[in-house]
C-alpha cells in the first residue's frame, strides 16, 4: 500500500533527481503553487536535480517563458522536458508526413515547428488543409472548453484518409485555476475509439522519459533509475509512466484526484487525502504508488 507522506523532504534523501510535473504539481495554470516551489528550491540546495516533466504540447523555450509568467523562480529546477519537443522530434522525423493538418490553438503553436537545435536533416514540414495533409498534428483542440466530439467530421475525414495522428499532449484534461479544458489527448483518444491511429510522445509513454534522461547526462548527471523519483498528478500519465519506466513515484492527490480522494483543495500546507478514499480510488485504477501527499510541499 502506498505511503501517505507530510514532505518530500521525508523521502527525498535516496533520490539524486526528480521528473516533476508541472501543471497540478508546481502551478495550477495561473499561478505557481508556493509549497511546492519552497519544497523544489531546498531539494536542490541539498544537492538534488530538477528535471520538469511536462505534457506541455510546446517546445522547452516557450514553457520556460510561461513559467516566469506564473512566477516559478528559475531555482526551483534544472532543466525541462516537453511532450512538445519529443513530438517535434518525431514529426521532424516524417512520423506523421511531411505536409501536415494541424489541430491546435496559436499560443501553443509558437514554436512548435521550428527545427530543434540537435536534429539533422529535419523534414521541411508544411501546414495544408485537411484534404491535402499526409498526416494530423495536434497540440490540442482549437477550443479548449468544446467537447472533442466536435471535431468528428475533420477526425472521420482523416480515419478514411488513412491518416495518422500525432499528440503532442497526451492528457486529457487539465485544471486551469478553478476551470477544466480539454487536451490533445482527449482528441488523440476519440480518434483512435473511431479507428483513426494516434501516435503518442508525452508522458506515461517512453520517448518523453527518454528525453528527460538526455536532459539529465546534457548536466553531467548520469542518474540510475533507482535513484529518480517521479511526482504527478496524474494516475495515467505521471503514475503509469513512473511504472512503466520502473521509476519509484509521488504522486500529488490535490490535483486532478482531488474529489475523488477527498484531498481539501484549500489547504496545502496540511491538505492530505482521506485513506479510505485514497484506497478507492488507487484499487479501481489499479496502481499503488511508492508514496501519495496532499499537495507538494
Amino acid at each position: 500500500m502506498t505511503r501517505i507522506i507530510q514532505s518530500l523532504a521525508e523521502i527525498s534523501a535516496p533520490y539524486d533527481a526528480l521528473f516533476v510535473d508541472l501543471w497540478g504539481c508546481v502551478h495550477d495554470g495561473v499561478t505557481a503553487l508556493p509549497h511546492a516551489v519552497a519544497a523544489l528550491q531546498a531539494y536542490r540546495k541539498r544537492g538534488g536535480t530538477v528535471v520538469l516533466v511536462t505534457n506541455s504540447p510546446r517546445a522547452r523555450a516557450p514553457v520556460e517563458h510561461q513559467l516566469k509568467g506564473f512566477g516559478v523562480p528559475e531555482d526551483a529546477w534544472d532543466t525541462i522536458t516537453t511532450s512538445g519537443d519529443s513530438a517535434r522530434a518525431a514529426m521532424f522525423r516524417g512520423v506523421v508526413g511531411q505536409k501536415l493538418f494541424f489541430i491546435g490553438n496559436a499560443a501553443e503553436k509558437s514554436g512548435f515547428f521550428e527545427p530543434l537545435h540537435i536534429q539533422e536533416d529535419p523534414l521541411a514540414i508544411e501546414l495544408v488543409p485537411l484534404d491535402a495533409a499526409e498526416g494530423i498534428v495536434c497540440l490540442g483542440p482549437f477550443d479548449p472548453m468544446a467537447d472533442p466530439a466536435t471535431l468528428r467530421p475533420q477526425l472521420l475525414m482523416a480515419k478514411q484518409r488513412g491518416l495518422k495522428l500525432l499528440c503532442a499532449n497526451p492528457d486529457i484534461v487539465v485544471d486551469r485555476g478553478e476551470r477544466r479544458e480539454w487536451c490533445a489527448g482527449a482528441i488523440a483518444a476519440l480518434y483512435t475509439e473511431m479507428g483513426g491511429e494516434s501516435l503518442y510522445f508525452g508522458k506515461p509513454h517512453p520517448p518523453i522519459y527518454d528525453l528527460a534522461r538526455m536532459r539529465l547526462r546534457a548536466l553531467g548527471r548520469d542518474v540510475p533509475d533507482d535513484r529518480i523519483l517521479a511526482i504527478g498528478d496524474g494516475i495515467i500519465t505521471d503514475i503509469k509512466g513512473a511504472f512503466g519506466e520502473e521509476l519509484d513515484c509521488l504522486f500529488i492527490t490535490g490535483g486532478l484526484a482531488a474529489r475523488e480522494t477527498r484531498t481539501d483543495t484549500r489547504d496545502h500546507a496540511r491538505a492530505t487525502p482521506e485513506e479510505a478514499a485514497l484506497t478507492r480510488f488507487l484499487e479501481k485504477e489499479q496502481y499503488d504508488p511508492t508514496y501519495t501527499i496532499g499537495f507538494l510541499r
